[in-house]
């Protein structure tokens, strides 16, 4: 069932940006295509099994991270907003639970402001991610960056 964006306090939300010099219908896609998404989405040594990528609104995104040591995290998800090319959001079920919301703008000379925000309902939930979130979410970018090269 899909849901609205939440709103929240910044003590509620982990935000995390870069510019990546990718045009913005390049960095959209690499969000919005299930065999780019899966080979960057992560943190670093991270891989992914994708089980459904059904990209709508209201459309499930299921799939497995793979810790480079060991464990597997499942990851249950529905899309909630999506406006090409400038913005995906989805409403995580499994926990955390939290919302994504990505926003891709377009600045000078062909590049993309990226700018991801996990969305938390309370500043409690979110204060237990953020000390390993913003490092994580920065490896997760530098694995976009290769990415994009490759497209």
């Amino acid at each position: 069932m899909a849901t609205e964006i939440i709103e929240t306090t910044p003590d509620c939300e982990i935000v995390s940006s870069r510019i990546f010099n990718a045009p913005r219908a390049l960095v959209y896609r690499a969000w919005a295509e299930p065999n780019h998404l899966k080979v960057w989405w992560g943190p670093a040594g991270f891989t992914n099994t994708f089980n459904e990528f059904d990209f709508r609104v209201g459309g499930k995104w299921s799939f497995i991270m793979h810790g480079p040591d060991k464990g597997n995290y499942a990851n249950e998800c529905e899309f909630i907003k999506i406006e090409y090319p400038s913005l995906i959001a989805w409403q995580r079920f499994s926990k955390p639970i939290f919302q994504v919301v990505a926003t891709f703008e377009e600045v000078p000379e062909n590049k993309t402001n990226l700018v991801f925000k996990m969305l938390f309902n309370t500043a409690e939930e979110c204060s237990k991610l953020k000390p390993f979130v913003v490092d994580k979410n920065e490896e997760n970018f530098d694995k976009l960056e290769k990415e994009l090269l490759n497209m």
